[in-house]
């Protein structure tokens, strides 16, 4: 009995609320809600980051406590200026004292159908991003999305593929983002978190709507409502050596329309209920 309490505790204490879950929720409550239901662990964005201010966003942090498990987002290669504001998100990252920037690679350049020349294209930008990332002491966490994003938001639609790229780099400098909703339909997920081993930067779930509404974009659900086997996934992370904070990040327009702390409440009990 004990063992199981015990289990239960750590996983409570790893869970984290990605501040994407909220969407709507302004930064300062989304903290406090955090504080006040014993959530020590958030994942931020640098949209609402930027909008209450880093500097008031760090003071935030110091003062409750939080650790910031990841910043979202970097990548979105093919736009104008992607060079520039990837510095600024590694900087804003280590600003914030996380350890992991997730990057989001972009799709297609306007015009093209070459896919493996924008896959190459996303490893080379890499590779000029690197270096101030790993002095910086940020890792640079590859995230590979659903292949319906494909040709808009990200070429790269397997961990495989993310594989493929984080292998040129260091480990410390480059990982992969493991995210249950984007991988759960992919036969080699599981051995290529594997592969990954030291490489797993984040883990992320969210489950999967079906069906899908319009927008697949936010049809994520809260773990448990969907069908995806998470255990699975905590499972195969745990073998291949992470044992980091999990965070919950859900994209729903109904969620987002509820009141923030009844959303982390949710999102607490799917968390526990499809995890333990």
């Amino acid at each position: 009995m004990s063992e199981r309490v015990g289990a239960a505790a750590s996983l409570r204490s790893r869970f984290a609320f990605n501040q994407a879950t909220a969407k709507y929720w302004p930064l300062p409550d989304a903290v406090a809600g955090c504080v006040a239901a014993g959530v020590t662990n958030i994942g931020l964005w640098r949209e609402p980051v930027a909008e209450y201010g880093l500097d008031a966003t760090n003071a935030l942090l110091r003062e409750t406590g939080l650790s910031v498990t990841s910043l979202c987002r970097g990548g979105f290669f093919t736009t104008d200026g992607w060079y520039d504001d990837n510095r600024r998100a590694i900087d804003e990252a280590a600003a914030l004292g996380t350890p992991v920037l997730v990057l989001v690679s972009g799709g297609l350049p306007a015009g093209s159908r070459d896919i493996d020349g924008a896959r190459e294209r996303v490893a080379d930008a890499i590779g000029q991003l690197a270096p101030h990332a790993a002095a910086c002491g940020v890792t640079l966490a590859i995230e590979p999305l659903h292949p319906m994003f494909a040709s808009d938001r990200c070429v790269i639609v397997t961990l495989g593929q993310a594989l493929d790229i984080a292998e040129r780099f260091d480990a410390g400098t480059v990982g992969v983002t493991v995210d249950t909703y984007h991988l759960w339909w992919d036969d080699q997920a599981l051995t290529q978190i594997g592969r990954a081993g030291e490489r797993v930067a984040i883990f992320q779930i969210a489950d999967w709507a079906t069906p899908l509404p319009a927008g697949v974009l936010t049809g994520r659900v809260m773990p448990g409502d969907g069908c995806v086997q998470q255990r699975r996934y905590l499972d195969a992370v745990t073998a291949a050596g992470y044992a980091g904070p999990i965070e919950v990040e859900i994209f729903n327009e109904e969620i987002w329309a509820r009141p923030g702390a009844e959303t982390l409440q949710r999102a607490i009990d799917g968390y526990l209920e499809t995890l333990r």
